[in-house]
Order: C-alpha cells, then structure tokens, then sequence
C-alpha cells in the first residue's frame, strides 16, 4: 500500500507560480512511477506529467510542456510539480498518483494509477 498526501495548492494570479508536493509513505517509494493529474469543474480527469521511478524519464501533457516540471528527489520520498505562468485554464484540483508502470502514469497502459492522494485544489485567476 503507498498514501500519497499533495499540499501546495492555493490561489494565485494568472502569470504566477506554484508548486505541489505529494508526500509518499508506505511501500518503497522509489520502486513507483509517479504524476499529476487534474480535474477541473465538469471536465473528466486528465494527465498532466509522470516522471518514472528514478526521475530519469519524464512526460508531459502538450498544454503543461515548458511551464510545468515534474521531479523527485528520491531521498526526501517526495513528488513536486513546480506550475510557472499559470493560466485560468489550469484551475483544478490536482491530484498526486503512483503505479509500478510508468506507461500507466503517462497514459500509454489502459487504465488508471493504482493509488491516488486526495487532490489539493488550484484555482488561477485572471
């Protein structure tokens, strides 16, 4: 079993910053491929970056590409998502998730991630 808890969400001005963090506990941390992914009101989920079990490898969704970055300092069995120029359209609430797959991280496995955090909400305004 991995709890996964995301912290780090707020309000903030369109053109500014944050950044997430999922704190992981339970099962070795560094045997999982990790994500985001967000769900804003009326939308269906939807992937926003994976990053494989030793942050070698990442992937990221078209609209998030050069703004966001995924990384895992895997001493601190921690996941960040640093969010620069944030835009209206990404107000969600973000949710933090894990799987020993990382194709299923990125979307490239059917199926969704095998744990999931509680979500932390952001909301970008004009």
């Amino acid at each position: 079993q991995v709890q996964l808890v995301e912290s780090g969400g707020g309000l903030v001005q369109a053109g500014g910053s944050l950044r997430l963090s999922c704190a992981a506990s339970g099962r070795t941390f560094i045997s999982y491929a990790m994500g985001w992914f967000r769900q804003a009101p009326g939308k269906e989920r939807e992937f926003v970056a994976a990053i494989n079990w030793n942050g070698v490898i990442t992937y990221y969704a078209d609209s998030v590409k050069g703004r966001f970055t995924i990384s895992r300092p895997n001493t601190k069995n921690t996941l960040y998502l640093q969010m620069n120029s944030l835009k209206p359209e990404d107000t969600a609430v973000y949710y933090c998730a894990a799987d020993l797959s990382v194709a299923t991280m990125s979307g490239q496995n059917s199926g969704p991630p095998s744990y999931w955090g509680q979500g932390t909400q952001v909301t970008v305004s004009l």
